[in-house]
C-alpha cells in the first residue's frame, strides 16, 4: 500500500510539473509574439515617417525650385527693364572754383564731391544725424548727405578748406587747435564748417547759443567743452579785428 500511495505521488508530482513547463512555454511563446508583433509595428511606424518626411522634402525642394525660379524671372525681367540713370550736367563754385561736371540724378552731393576730390567732406552716417558731411551752400550749412548733387547746381559751396588754409588758418582753426577742440578730427570738418556759420550769423554767441549752433554735430572724443571753448575764444578773437 505504502508503495502505491508513493507511486501515485511521484505521478502527481511529474503532471504538475509538466502542466507548469507548458504553461510556461506557452507565456514564452505569446511574449515573443508580443515582442514580433510589437517590432513589426515600429517598423511600419518607421517606414511610414520616413515616407512622409522624403514626402514633405520633395514638397519643400518643389517649393524652393519654384521660388527660385521665380526670383530669377523676376531678376531676369528687371534686368532686362532697368536702364541706367539719366546723367545731368550741373555746375557750381567749390571754394571759389568753378566745377562742372555730370551726375547722375539720384547721386548725393556728398558722393558727388568725394568723388570730386573733396575729401576733407567726412562720410559719416549719410542719414543727417552726425554732421560730418557739413558744408556751407550759399551761406547757410547743410548736410551733403542730405541733399543731391543736381539740387547744388548754380550755387556757391564752401568747405572746412575755403575757411582757411594750412598757411593761413582761419581764427576758428586757429582756436580748436590751441584749445584742443580737434582731437582725432573726424568730426572737425564739419564742426568749423557748422561754427563758421554761427559765427558769419552772430559774432557774439552765449555758450548756449554756441551749443544751438553745433547742435547737429556729433563728437565722441571731446565731450563739446573744448569746442565750445574754442568757438568762443574764436569768437572774442574775431571781436578784436
Amino acid at each position: 500500500m505504502a508503495a502505491a500511495t508513493r507511486k501515485k505521488s511521484k505521478a502527481k508530482k511529474k503532471a504538475a510539473t509538466k502542466k507548469k513547463s507548458a504553461r510556461k512555454s506557452a507565456a514564452k511563446k505569446k511574449t515573443t509574439k508580443k515582442a514580433v508583433k510589437k517590432k513589426v509595428t515600429k517598423k511600419k511606424t518607421a517606414k511610414k515617417k520616413t515616407s512622409k518626411k522624403k514626402v514633405a522634402k520633395k514638397k519643400t525642394t518643389k517649393k524652393k525650385s519654384a521660388s527660385k525660379s521665380r526670383r530669377k524671372s523676376a531678376s531676369a525681367s528687371k534686368a532686362a527693364a532697368y536702364s541706367p540713370p539719366a546723367k545731368l550736367s550741373i555746375s557750381f563754385t567749390v571754394n571759389g572754383a568753378q566745377v562742372e561736371t555730370d551726375v547722375p540724378a539720384h547721386t548725393s552731393l556728398l558722393y558727388l564731391l568725394r568723388d570730386l576730390g573733396f575729401t576733407e567732406v567726412k562720410n559719416g552716417c549719410e542719414a543727417g544725424d552726425c554732421g560730418a558731411c557739413t558744408i556751407m551752400l550759399d551761406g547757410l550749412a547743410v548736410n551733403a548727405c542730405c541733399m543731391l548733387g543736381v539740387q547744388a547746381n548754380g550755387s556757391e559751396l564752401e568747405t572746412v578748406k575755403g575757411i582757411g588754409t594750412v598757411d593761413n588758418l582761419h581764427p576758428i582753426q586757429e582756436k580748436f587747435i590751441e584749445l584742443g577742440g580737434i582731437q582725432c578730427g573726424f568730426c572737425t570738418p564739419g564742426m568749423i564748417v557748422a561754427a563758421k556759420a554761427l559765427l558769419d550769423a552772430n559774432p557774439s554767441p552765449t555758450r548756449e547759443e554756441i551749443k544751438v549752433g553745433i547742435s547737429g554735430n556729433l563728437c565722441r572724443c571731446t565731450g563739446y567743452v573744448k569746442i565750445i571753448d574754442s568757438i568762443e575764444a574764436a569768437a572774442a578773437e574775431m571781436a578784436t579785428k
